[in-house]
């Protein structure tokens, strides 16, 4: 069978071989420092502040996982952050989506008023001190619902679930309204299953912020029953690398009762909190590309 593929010139080749190099050392340049950090987790602590521990562990343990683990709030941590990722996600996407398909409507009074208006938030916030007397006087303070009511609207999401919609062909929401469908209907029917792509990238990304947030915990409660895993490591690290301005790494090494340094530590939690979010993606990896370029476009 005869190949009909065009061969590539010699300065296309060297073109793509330096692609590959450049995408290649990117790749290394990710994985390498996470590798490093997985196998600085499992490793004895003391043993780590000797050096030379790159990609496998020398001397494995549990130790840090188990100190990390150890705090009964932890659990509960984990409980208040599943629950304000899930709630605040589906959330989200219910209210953006609402607005979006809103805003897609030629027909809405105001259309390109509001549009601007809600633009003009990108670019100018109230400030820290403002938001915290806003959050007071609505009663968020102290209450999970500061974790979601918040972040229910992005604009940025807003805009792009928007114009995701509008490459949705009128014909389709034509023909449904001959056949006797309202806007709730035709949402809920046309326009939500044709958006999975833009759908799955706003919820990961959403997802992704409610569970790397531990400003809000830290700033807009003062009780730490309610705070998210993020902000009981944050506090966990803090009291860490406070502990150890006080103990030398020698110190460190000369006291045998004790396998866990605030370094192994660290690495144990960033990887505890890194895992979990990682486990979502492989599921919505078919959309995202799509969602991202489609979404992302302005006509």
């Amino acid at each position: 069978m005869k190949n009909n593929r065009i061969k590539a010139s010699l300065s296309e080749q060297v073109l793509q071989v330096v692609i590959y190099c450049i995408l290649i050392g990117i790749c290394l340049m990710i994985i390498l420092p996470c590798i490093n950090i997985v196998a600085l987790s499992f490793n004895d602590g003391k043993d780590a502040a000797r050096g030379g521990i790159y990609f496998w562990t020398r001397k494995f343990t549990l130790a840090n996982y188990k100190e990390v683990f150890q705090d009964g709030s932890i659990t509960k941590a984990y409980f208040i952050t599943i629950s304000r990722t899930v709630i605040g996600t589906l959330g989200s996407l219910i209210v953006t989506s609402f607005a979006a398909y809103s805003l897609k409507e030629k027909e809405l009074p105001g259309r390109k008023l509001i549009t601007i208006l809600i633009t003009f938030t990108m670019l100018f916030s109230g400030g820290m001190i403002p938001t915290y007397i806003q959050y007071n006087k609505l009663g968020l303070l102290n209450s999970f619902w500061v974790y979601v009511v918040p972040s229910l609207v992005s604009v940025t999401y807003l805009l792009m679930m928007r114009t995701f919609f509008e490459t949705i062909p009128d014909s389709l929401e034509e023909s449904a309204k001959l056949d006797g469908c309202g806007y709730f209907k035709i949402f809920s029917t046309i326009i939500i299953p044709l958006s999975k792509p833009v759908m799955a990238v706003v919820g990961l990304y959403t997802a992704v912020n409610h569970w790397n947030d531990w400003f809000s915990g830290a700033f807009y409660m003062r009780s730490s029953a309610l705070w998210p895993v993020q902000t009981v490591l944050q506090q966990m690290l803090s009291k860490a690398m406070a502990a150890r301005e006080v103990t030398t790494v020698s110190q460190a090494i000369a006291q045998n009762s004790n396998t866990v340094t605030s370094d192994s530590l660290k690495m144990a939690a960033v990887v505890v909190t890194t895992v979990p979010i990682l486990c979502v993606y492989p599921f919505i990896q078919k959309y995202f590309a799509k969602g991202a370029m489609i979404g992302a476009v302005k006509e």
